[in-house]
């Protein structure tokens, strides 16, 4: 019998492995189980077969409406980036039916790194050229993402470019009025919601370049190689689209580990300053970044209804109480910080 750390009602690894024989993709039995940490959301297992390791990724177990379909656009973005430069998981192969696991599900290969949010080896503790370095490989590994030809890669229909830009500000300012259906939900109560949403349709910049964007890059989704500090791979795909990328980088600057951020996800004392990071960036890149503020404040603004979501959900009994409070607390700290790049910016 198979050990399956999360029951066979998330992942019946016997269906899996018959799949998998349909797929060419090993033989015999499936062994050496192990459930990887990382994430609220999705589950990841990491198993041997016929010698090989795979990782398997799935939607939670009480899927969203758009679960399945997330699961197979992070399967087709994973395998469209494949020639690129970019670090990521290797793709091996995608289930889009819901007949196997009842969900839809895909197979990648392990990582060889680790998760700074869960700690940092001996060898980055001891040096702070190599927290330095963290840094900038952070910057390194978005502007990569932003340079990939989305169309030349097979995603020109992953995401509607058109308009994308203009949709922003309405699209997650409802999202954060449907959260108003979750049960026992008292509301948002987020000061300044409406001001940075004005400020945003005010400002928005006249021109902009299509690419693809990661839609939540910071520290805890990404692995660093043991013993460079490069990036392994960026990981958790889910929020991927076509857009401006130059929303990752207000993304990663929104979430930036610098003391008393309500956002920060790992403790790195030596990581460069913000502004060492967009230099780096720039440097790597073809874009304007001179309205980089607003893709901060865009940040900032999208960001902190998405974790709002999460806080509505716990309320309703569908995440635990303690995450949504703590996710509420940092979409408070991320208004504030939005309405203080506005401040800087008049």
């Amino acid at each position: 019998m198979i050990n399956n750390p999360i029951g066979d009602h998330l992942v019946d690894l016997v269906r899996v492995s018959s799949w998998m024989d349909d797929q060419n993709l090993g033989s015999g039995p499936i062994g050496h189980v192990e459930l990887l940490t990382g994430g609220t959301q999705n589950f990841l297992l990491k198993f041997e077969r016929d010698g090989r390791q795979f990782v398997l990724r799935r939607p939670p177990e009480f899927k969203r409406p758009n679960s399945d379909d997330t699961m197979r656009r992070e399967a087709r973005v994973l395998s469209a980036l494949a020639t690129s430069d970019v670090p990521h998981p290797g793709f091996i192969a995608g289930c889009d039916s819901l007949d196997v696991i009842g969900a839809a599900f895909y197979l990648m290969e392990p990582v060889d790194g680790f998760n700074p949010s869960v700690g940092l080896p001996h060898i980055y503790v001891a040096s702070s050229a190599m927290q330095h370095q963290m840094g900038l490989a952070m910057a390194n590994g978005i502007s990569a993402l932003g340079n990939v030809d989305h169309i030349a890669v097979g995603l020109g229909d992953f995401g509607k470019a058109s308009g994308w830009l203009e949709r922003q500000v309405d699209r997650w300012g409802s999202h954060l009025d449907s959260y108003a259906t979750f049960e026992n939900y008292p509301g948002h109560g987020i000061k300044g919601v409406d001001d940075v949403a004005a400020w945003l349709r005010a400002n928005q910049p006249a021109q902009w370049v299509p690419g693809i964007i990661h839609g939540d890059f910071h520290f805890a989704n990404v692995m660093f190689r043991f013993a460079d500090p490069a990036l392994a791979a960026i990981v958790d795909w889910e929020l991927a689209t076509i857009g401006d990328p130059l929303l990752d980088l207000g993304h990663l600057l929104a979430t930036w580990p610098t003391a008393g951020s309500p956002s920060a996800v790992v403790s790195i004392p030596h990581l460069p300053t913000i502004e060492s990071v967009i230099d780096h960036y720039g440097a790597n890149t073809k874009r304007d970044m001179t309205k980089l503020p607003w893709y901060r404040v865009l940040a900032c603004y999208r960001l902190g209804i998405i974790l709002e979501g999460t806080n509505a959900r716990a309320y309703a009994g569908l995440a635990p109480r303690a995450t949504g409070d703590q996710l509420h607390a940092t979409t408070i700290g991320l208004f504030k910080q939005a309405q203080e790049l506005i401040g800087s910016a008049r």
